[in-house]
């Protein structure tokens, strides 16, 4: 008896690795649902594909390994789209099985139909529709190879009616996806050392293309006498056990990895496409290394530009490299990274007892596991997270640095959970955020995923209220009615509680890390703490622009408010 081009899907997406697919049942669906029933893959449900998205780029990116949505047709598949943006921008092999109407009823403005090969080519490296029975097996190889190689989407339309039709003989088409070792030629690298053996006052600027490259990158900075400083997504890769980090840049950065990068000769720019070109130095020389041809160049000019993974480049490199010895460039800022990390560890409650969103940071840093996995919502829950969340090597942080989407945190530590059963997952989410996409809270409770959920409670959008702010502007449309929390998890089934004062900080954060299941914390945090840049990157606009604010706040009665910010982030 022949198979189904249903049961072949899930037959292949099985032999590419898959192990779990995330998403709603329901009518064009139905047929690989029940293949998929039948099969090792574990099936998550869902409350909302967007979430589903997400999940499966954390499980993806977490375990490098091709991980499925699916949803049903019209409606269904649209609303994993934001998340699949997420998985696209970071690099996730991840596939979208996006069932369509009967192919009969295409092309008619039938109920539910979207072209969603249309839809989903901007944020994909393969999108494409099955279109008869006997090219199924080609199509869905082709779209699991081009997730696993070019690290990315694959979107694989599949309507109903060829679920449902039965496969005869064809070539066993399989998926191959084996990674070569790429490094620049030799000609290049020669070019490349002849510019480092020639210069001084050499910085690094690593990002997440360095990940595997961490033992590489200390041997490099020890050889240039080269201060090291990170993106955010390159953080867990590369500032454990390196005693040349000087820490992150960019607007959530500090002020010696910052002033590193500003003020070097050269910089060494590996595995990092970071976007805002202020944050690159004018006048030095740039040499970057990245994986992918498209990021050379595409920020900031470069001097030399190479293709090549950072690890197998660095490993050729470091030969051609003769021994700097002047430390005094990389002393400057490894101390100034010390003493800035000294003072933000001594951080202390306010004497109103109002909780900081940074000292609660801090607290579920001292506290969490040594290998914890973390998801935060964008937003300032995501600050905190890249500023005081310790990696230490084991550690993984996760956030929407690259979309910059809010509602992530929640359904990103679903992902992980599923992932990684047995470590700590920790969600740091914000209160807009989370209410986004509240609903797979029952998923936690459905699926028995101990996550851990912390909302900073702040009643407003609190990076927007920033934004509108630094403008001049007094916020509006920011603020936000929020139930209790830790009531609302206790009524969906979770464990649930809410603090209000930081004496009660300590010991609730304790008790929720202890719960066995699904947990979560309201925390009650200040709305008037700012996320304050780089000491040195405090532009003029936004000094007048606070200014501006201040004024136009006094004048419409709302002098506490200015007060209150003043003094909570001196």
């Amino acid at each position: 008896m022949s198979k189904k081009v249903a049961e072949m899907l899930v037959e292949t997406l099985q032999n590419a690795g898959v192990k779990t697919c995330y998403g709603i049942v329901g009518d064009t669906m139905n047929q690989i649902a029940q293949s998929i029933d039948k099969s090792d893959i574990n099936w998550v449900h869902m409350r909302h594909e967007e979430a589903g998205a997400f999940a499966a780029a954390a499980e993806a990116s977490l375990m490098g390994r091709l991980t499925a949505c699916a949803g049903t047709c019209g409606p269904g598949s649209l609303h994993f789209i934001n998340g699949l943006y997420e998985a696209n921008r970071n690099r996730a092999p991840v596939i979208l099985i996006a069932t369509q109407i009967f192919r009969s009823d295409l092309g008619f403005q039938s109920i539910q139909e979207v072209d969603l090969v249309e839809v989903y080519k901007g944020c994909s490296v393969f999108c494409d529709m099955i279109t008869t029975p006997e090219q199924a097996r080609r199509k869905i190889v082709a779209a699991c190879q081009a997730a696993l190689t070019r690290r990315g989407v694959a979107v694989l339309v599949v309507p109903a009616d060829i679920a449902d039709a039965p496969v005869h003989d064809e070539p066993p088409y399989s998926v191959h996806a084996r990674v070569p070792v790429i490094r620049p030629s030799e000609d290049d690298l020669d070019e490349i050392a002849t510019i480092l053996n020639s210069s001084t006052n050499i910085a690094i600027y690593a990002g997440s293309g360095c990940e595997g490259a961490h033992d590489a990158i200390v041997s490099m900075a020890a050889r240039l006498k080269a201060p090291m400083a990170h993106t955010s997504r390159g953080k867990d890769f590369v500032s454990h056990d390196n005693p040349y980090n000087v820490g992150m840049t960019g607007m959530i950065g500090g002020a010696a990895g910052y002033k590193a990068v500003l003020h070097c000769d050269v910089l060494l720019l590996l595995g990092a496409d970071f976007a805002w070109r202020q944050f690159y130095p004018d006048k030095a020389k740039i040499i970057q290394i990245d994986i992918d041809p498209t990021h050379i160049g595409r920020r900031h000019p470069v001097t030399i530009g190479v293709v090549g993974t950072i690890k197998a480049t660095l490993e050729a490199l470091l030969p051609r490299l003769e021994q700097h010895r002047d430390e005094t460039f990389m002393r400057e800022f490894i101390n100034r990274y010390q003493e800035d990390k000294k003072a933000a560890d001594a951080e202390t409650p306010s004497k109103n007892e109002k909780i900081s969103g940074t000292y609660l940071t801090k607290i579920i840093n001292k506290l969490a596991a040594e290998d914890a996995l973390f998801a935060a919502d964008d937003g300032t829950a995501a600050v905190w997270m890249m500023r005081h969340i310790e990696t230490d090597g084991k550690r993984r942080t996760f956030a929407s640095m690259l979309h910059g989407t809010m509602a992530g945190g929640m359904p990103t530590a679903l992902g992980l959970q599923k992932a990684q059963p047995g470590r700590q997952v920790i969600a740091l989410c914000g209160d807009g955020g989370l209410t986004m996409l509240m609903g797979d809270l029952l998923t936690t409770v459905q699926e028995k995923l101990p996550i851990k959920l912390v909302v900073y409670d702040n009643s407003k959008l609190g990076f927007v209220d920033i934004e509108q702010k630094a403008a001049g502007l007094v916020p509006v449309f920011t603020h936000l009615e929020n139930p209790n929390f830790g009531a609302v998890a206790t009524a969906m089934g979770l464990w649930g509680r809410t603090v209000t004062k930081a004496d009660d900080l300590d010991g609730a954060i304790r008790e929720w890390l202890a719960q066995p299941g699904p947990a979560l914390l309201d925390v009650k945090v200040n709305p008037m703490q700012l996320v304050n840049p780089p000491t040195p990157f405090v532009s003029p606009e936004a000094v007048v622009g606070m200014a501006v604010y201040s004024a136009r706040a006094i004048l419409k009665g709302k002098g506490h408010d200015v007060w209150e910010m003043v003094t909570e982030n001196i």
